[in-house]
């Protein structure tokens, strides 16, 4: 076993300080797949962001990113939320850990992460930025809780996000009653059963209108919506624009 160092916290200093290019270190982290990370300053503007990152908001290289914020890659109620989160930790100059989030992958589907950010340090321990990771929710998950039943149904839910389907025959699936999956679901994810589905179906709303020229009344029958204009309220609740607008921006960005 090699000797004890005196001073390990002044020792780790010196080390950081004589790397002539930190920021690769940074790099490391496009090695871990599905897992998002992202530098960000004052403003929320990005500094640096992982390849995940970049296939999520449709850029082919970290650079693209920078000087971006999430408002222009993401609805505005969405951005609002990623922002609102990113100026608390700035704000207060303290952490956030394990912060339950949806967040839309490519295909429209919202997947669940666990969000953690940290605020970023000048040599006069003024806040300048922060970092934060994103990692999917399964990563993490106890199965003690139940997790692996949870899981099908999040899946009953994307399969059938088309049909008419209510919360009983999503506890039908898994053998529970509608009161214990409404309290072991918002327990573990944060939202209802009912919630993530309208989530998963704005998101595909979402998706189809990026990807195709699909009518709205298309898509309204895709999507498991009764009518364009339920479409649209639940749409314009949860991304701050109507379906038109929205597709509009997408092909005008």
């Amino acid at each position: 076993m090699s000797e004890g160092i005196k001073n390990p916290l002044g020792w780790q200093d010196q080390f950081f300080k004589q790397l002539a290019r930190p920021r690769t270190l940074l790099d490391l982290f496009d090695c871990i797949p599905g897992v998002y990370m992202y530098i960000k300053d004052l403003e929320s503007r990005f500094v640096r962001a992982n390849r995940v990152v970049c296939d999520v908001v449709g850029v082919a290289h970290p650079d693209e990113l920078v000087g971006h914020t999430d408002f222009d890659f993401f609805p505005p109620a969405i951005a609002a939320q990623y922002v609102a989160e990113d100026q608390r930790v700035i704000t207060v100059g303290e952490s956030l850990a394990d912060q339950v989030w949806m967040v839309p992958g490519k295909n429209g589907v919202p997947r669940l992460y666990l969000c953690s950010k940290i605020p970023l340090f000048n040599r006069e321990e003024n806040v300048v930025g922060i970092a934060g990771v994103k990692r999917p929710y399964e990563y993490s998950a106890d199965d003690s809780a139940g997790y692996s039943r949870l899981v099908r149904v999040i899946s009953f839910i994307i399969d059938n996000h088309a049909s008419y389907i209510e919360v009983k025959d999503m506890a039908e699936h898994v053998h529970l009653s509608v009161s214990q999956l409404q309290r072991e679901f918002s327990q573990n994810f944060g939202v209802t059963p009912s919630r993530y589905l309208r989530e998963v179906r704005v998101g595909m709303v979402r998706h189809l209108l990026e990807s195709s020229d699909r009518s709205l009344t298309q898509i309204v029958m895709e999507c498991g919506f009764y009518d364009q204009s339920h479409l649209t309220r639940h749409f314009k609740a949860a991304t701050g624009l109507t379906p038109l607008k929205y597709r509009q921006r997408f092909r005008d960005r």
